[in-house]
């Protein structure tokens, strides 16, 4: 190790770090020509040729020409997974309707309906094992 200044340990974990940082955008930049629905099949290929066979100018280029595109491409499939994300949330807790959420609703309503009277602990015993069968 005393052969190996320590600058040059430092440079070697720089360009070390940028190129694993040009290997996630070259995965981005891929994903994200697989993903765009507005171009076509020839376009994606030309990309595709352009990235495999210059990659460095190939995906510099896709970020100068398509970047702005690619940044709105991944805002709306998160909101998107975000949607369907609160839409499971909902049916599961009950507001969609038949969810575990649904049976706490009905079984709040049964106990104040006998707190109030208007039904025996015997009906409240029956309703209660038919909402949680």
């Amino acid at each position: 190790m005393d052969d190996y200044p320590l600058l040059n340990l430092f440079w070697t974990m720089l360009w070390f770090f940028l190129w694993i940082m040009w290997l996630f955008l070259l995965f981005k930049v891929i994903t994200d020509l697989f993903r765009d629905h507005a171009l076509n099949g020839w376009a994606k290929a030309g990309w595709m040729i352009l990235v495999i066979l210059l990659p460095f100018l190939g995906v510099l280029l896709y970020v100068i020409f398509r970047g702005r595109s690619m940044g709105e491409r991944e805002i709306s499939a998160a909101q998107e997974r975000e949607a369907s994300f609160k839409s499971y949330i909902r049916k599961t807790a009950g507001e969609g309707g038949g969810g575990p959420g649904g049976d706490v609703d009905q079984l709040a309503r049964l106990h104040d309906l006998k707190e109030k009277g208007a039904i025996t602990e015997d009906e409240y015993q029956q309703a209660k094992a038919k909402i949680l069968a």
